[in-house]
């Protein structure tokens, strides 16, 4: 199957339901879910995922975006996963904390999932797109790591995204997660960088920030108005 012919497919997910919910009209039936994952490397089908974190988006009666609440888990490696120690290095992420709780990538994925199969139906939307900084990144970690553990309800779509280092860059000439919260006025400890809980709750911030400024900005109305 094409990727035309699947986007096709997806691209209409209320179509026929009649469904008015705000949410479900501000992104055609898509209900945007942050994403960030801190893994062993930069490939997706041979290095481990380590952590994931997932924060729901939710839309007042103004039609303004917040974030909702987030759902963070440790991760144990996959069998036979590779692990650079630069990845290590880098996040600062110590395997063998005692403290550390890592949980099997299928627990972690299937209770990410169940949270937000309940977020879909609130909102009045029938799957999840994924909003991530370098979001193809943490998409790509999320479907092998799908795909290991052979889900087959997936809530998400299986290539689109929303990326904020691409908003940024149009909102506010930034690209690096820390210089756009920068410029859009949110505070940023780079301490606590490179922790997934951080960094999504930090990112799902920045895209509620954009959305809500081309909001403001008279960029999108809905058909209501």
């Amino acid at each position: 199957m094409s990727g035309e012919h699947f986007d096709t497919e997806l691209d209409h997910p209320n179509a026929g339901s009649g469904s008015r919910h705000p949410m479900a009209e501000r992104f055609r039936g898509y209900l945007p879910v942050v994403v960030d994952v801190e893994t062993g490397g930069f490939n997706c089908a041979t290095d481990a995922l380590l952590e994931i974190a997932a924060t729901t988006i939710g839309m007042d009666e103004g039609g303004f975006l917040y974030p909702e609440h987030t759902l963070f888990f440790r991760v144990e490696p996959f069998a036979g996963a590779n692990i650079e120690q630069a990845a290590l290095d880098f996040t600062g992420i110590k395997l063998d904390h005692p403290l550390r709780m890592a949980v099997s990538e299928e627990h972690a994925l299937s209770e990410i999932f169940r949270s937000l199969r309940k977020s879909l139906k609130a909102n009045g939307c029938k799957r999840a797109i994924l909003v991530g900084h370098n979001s193809n990144f943490d998409l790509g970690f999320l479907n092998a790591a799908v795909m290991r553990c052979d889900i087959k309800r997936n809530p998400f779509h299986p290539f689109s995204s929303f990326d904020t280092a691409t908003l940024a860059g149009l909102a506010y000439g930034q690209t690096v997660l820390a210089k756009a919260c920068q410029a859009a006025g949110i505070e940023f400890d780079g301490r606590e960088a490179h922790s997934a809980r951080y960094d999504t709750e930090k990112t799902a911030e920045l895209f509620c920030g954009i959305v809500n400024r081309w909001k403001e900005m008279g960029g999108w109305h809905d058909f209501d108005d």
